[in-house]
């Protein structure tokens, strides 16, 4: 059974646009390769945070709509935190 889910992930201030595309990309192949559907993707680019985290008070925002089975975000999770250049990200499902 398909659910909706978003997905907002901050990345380094420090990676270059090359890097910063690579990684949405690759976030992006997660989620087709584990038989989801990636819907939208909405690129905010370099944002001032809320609060400094490890010594960052910037990073570049993306804000992506999918639709997955249930065991994908504990996948598409566990490579958001062994990917370097994330700071922050967190995976939500949708209301219908």
């Amino acid at each position: 059974m398909m659910r909706k889910y978003e997905t907002i992930f901050i990345l380094h201030p420090s990676l270059d646009e090359e890097a910063v595309k690579a990684n949405i990309e690759k976030f992006q192949g997660v989620i087709v390769n584990g038989g989801g559907k990636v819907e939208n993707v909405d690129f905010w680019g370099k944002r001032k945070l809320a609060y400094e985290i490890n010594k960052v008070n910037e990073g570049y925002y993306t804000l992506v709509n999918f639709e997955a089975n249930p065991e994908l975000p504990k996948e598409l999770d566990r490579v958001f935190r062994i990917t370097d250049g994330v700071i922050r990200h967190i995976i939500v499902k949708q209301e219908n």
